[in-house]
């Protein structure tokens, strides 16, 4: 049976419509395509593109498309996650003509990114002086993960840096081979003990120590590495590439204890070992890990720490006490997500347990459910915060990535709360400090949806975006629906936007050309069961993000709550190539990584839609133009 569709399409109307209307056979769902009637001959196109998946999208671009074995990981034979992209379609060697023109457009306007060559895991953020201190692992030579020495900057927003000279290299046995990941303890006389992983000359994981040569110096220009490292080598039992990431510490029951955790695994069992020192040279490991998940394999870049379930603020690490729960987050080697899970620690007998056991750490919830890794906190004392900074990589070939010479940017900081409505969740929000890159007052727009409708929103560039929308689904429809068959609904596999329910899809259309055949949907998709119950998701759709070949295009997202009286809510920072979205105050975050061909250097649109076939939907829409974040080299006449 065909379901029919009314369309039409006016490029510089700014209410481009598209109303879907199903013929007395139709069913509800999506059906095969007929033109009912069009206006302009690209209505065909526009729609076939907008709705449903394209297969085989060859493009006249492509230069070769012979499958070879994928090369080999340089990360895991050394003893790391595997820092390169792979892909069933990157596997397969596929190489496209980018323009330098599209490559340019790819750099972030106000993510944090070195000016040239390979970035990953931030590393040991601190507040010292009035400057806020951010080191990352960095590959001073090349656009490809190597020779990883520790880039340092400054700031005194955390929007605008300054770039330093590299804080530590690749000069020691201990670390010859990987300056790798660590973090900052600051003690209550203000020394910094800095712990970090390197991979020694017979590339085993080690931890080392390095603290800064002058505390004086706000900028904390020299490190140095103590005499006797490493302080801490791979215990009996754990293999000498599972032993890396040391968190930062915490004070323990005993006075001038200090505990940390390392991840490693014992078989498929991720775990988090525990270790106590008094004065960061010289450490005791505990009998007990902090905690252990079967099946979950390598923990890596373990972070720890305690939220609180009462008030708004952030909180040292070393609080505890009542009305305090803590989170353990592990980056997972097998998936390359981070997992986080919410619990109780008993200081003591020095035991996390998780609140709900089906939520435990590398099984349950996500940091983020998109493109983001080896993420880490820090406590912000002058702002009494929690903020968490993340690792996004790149999902293109390495190819390109050489051709554009850098690769990889980090997140914008991001608070993190304790979600006291539903008990489960952290709310992890931009730092306020991006609104200072607000340009003017935002465009306010209002747009009732009808089924299968569209809206061009007009924006000087939609490139560099804050967005903020809501949603209101008709009450009646969405009272009065059953939808059995599409229970148990999930992003990853329901063939993105254009998977039509009768609640669903509808959201924001990012980066998108004007015939839309490049666009990045991010919208909410409600299911409904026969109980009445309904699940909402929050979903980003890359699927149809480039017509390139050799990049990344899926369906990344998950099932988010919507509690009693709260509108469907979302928070998009779009910046070039990377999309960062917050749905329902941060509860479920998602960052996409987009290479358009066509929507790129002023041609990138921005949209609202409604893709569900049987209830209208009222958007409330705030849109503002984020200026440039300034990111460049100290001076050198200040050094």
């Amino acid at each position: 049976m065909a379901t029919q569709y009314h369309s039409s399409y006016d490029p510089e109307n700014s209410a481009s419509h598209y109303t879907f209307l199903p013929d007395q056979h139709d069913s509800g769902h999506r059906k095969s395509l007929k033109i009912i009637s069009g206006i302009f001959l690209s209505s065909l196109l526009l729609l076939s593109l907008v709705f449903f998946p394209i297969l085989n999208n060859q493009s006249p671009d492509l230069q070769s498309n012979a499958r070879s074995p994928a090369p080999p990981s340089r990360g895991v034979s050394q003893g790391v996650s595997d820092k390169t992209f792979r892909d069933v379609v990157n596997a397969s060697h596929v190489s496209y003509a980018w323009s330098n023109a599209m490559l340019s457009w790819q750099r972030t306007a106000y993510h944090f990114q070195p000016q040239k060559n390979w970035m990953n895991d931030p590393n040991g953020p601190l507040y010292h002086k009035g400057w806020y201190h951010l080191f990352y692992q960095y590959n001073p030579d090349s656009a490809i993960w190597g020779n990883i020495t520790w880039g340092h900057a400054v700031s005194k927003d955390l929007i605008h840096w300054l770039y330093l000279p590299f804080a530590m290299v690749p000069d020691q046995w201990y670390d010859i081979n990987g300056v790798w990941t660590g973090s900052a303890t600051i003690l209550p006389d203000g020394q910094i003990m800095m712990l970090y992983t390197g991979d020694t000359d017979d590339y085993v994981q080690v931890q080392n120590l390095a603290y800064p040569a002058n505390l004086s110096d706000p900028l904390l220009l020299d490190w140095v590495k103590y005499k006797g490292n490493p302080v801490l080598v791979p215990p009996p039992g754990i293999g000498v590439k599972d032993f890396r990431d040391p968190t930062t510490a915490w004070t323990g029951p005993q006075n001038g204890q200090w505990l940390l955790t390392i991840g490693s695994k014992i078989g498929k069992t991720g775990i988090a070992l525990v270790y106590e020192t008094s004065n960061f040279t010289s450490f005791k490991l505990l009998d007990e890990v902090l905690h252990a998940v079967p099946g979950t394999g390598m923990w890596e870049c373990v972070d720890f720490y305690p939220v609180s379930t009462e008030k708004t603020n952030g909180l040292d690490t070393s609080y505890n006490g009542p009305g305090v729960k803590h989170v353990l987050k592990a980056s997972l080697d097998d998936n390359k997500q981070d997992h986080y899970a919410i619990g109780t620690y008993d200081l003591t007998k020095n035991k996390w347990t998780p609140d709900n056991p089906e939520l435990d750490c590398g099984i349950g919830l996500k940091l983020d459910y998109g493109k983001y890794y080896a993420s880490k906190t820090f406590y912000d004392p002058k702002k009494q915060r929690r903020v968490l900074w993340g690792w996004i990589g790149e999902t293109d070939s390495e190819s390109a990535d050489l051709q554009k010479g850098w690769a990889s940017v980090q997140s914008i900081p991001r608070t993190v709360l304790y979600d006291k409505k539903t008990g489960t969740h952290l709310l992890q929000w931009p730092v306020e400090e991006i609104e200072s890159l607000r340009a003017g007052d935002p465009i306010v727009k209002q747009a009732n949806l009808q089924p299968g409708s569209i809206e061009l929103l007009h924006v000087d560039s939609a490139a560099e975006l804050d967005i903020e929308a809501s949603f209101e689904v008709d009450k009646v429809a969405l009272q009065g629906i059953i939808e059995a068959d599409h229970v148990g609904f999930s992003c990853s596999t329901s063939g993105g936007a254009a998977s039509r329910g009768i609640l669903g899809p509808f959201g924001i259309v990012v980066i998108a050309d004007q015939t839309l055949s490049e666009l990045t949907p991010v919208y909410f998709y409600i299911s409904k069961g026969a109980d009445g119950r309904a699940e909402t998701h929050f979903c980003a759709d890359q699927t149809r993000s480039s017509v390139a070949p050799g990049v990344a295009k899926q369906v990344y997202g998950s099932s988010v709550p919507v509690l009693d009286g709260e509108k469907h809510s979302m928070r998009l920072l779009v910046d070039h190539s990377i999309v960062e979205s917050f749905a329902q105050g941060g509860r479920t975050v998602i960052t996409s990584r987009i290479y358009p061909t066509k929507a790129v250097n002023g041609a990138a649109r921005l949209f609202v839609f409604n893709n569900a076939t049987g209830a209208s939907v009222t958007a409330s829409v705030k849109i503002w133009s984020l200026e440039s974040a300034n990111i460049r080299s100290f001076p050198l006449q200040d050094l």
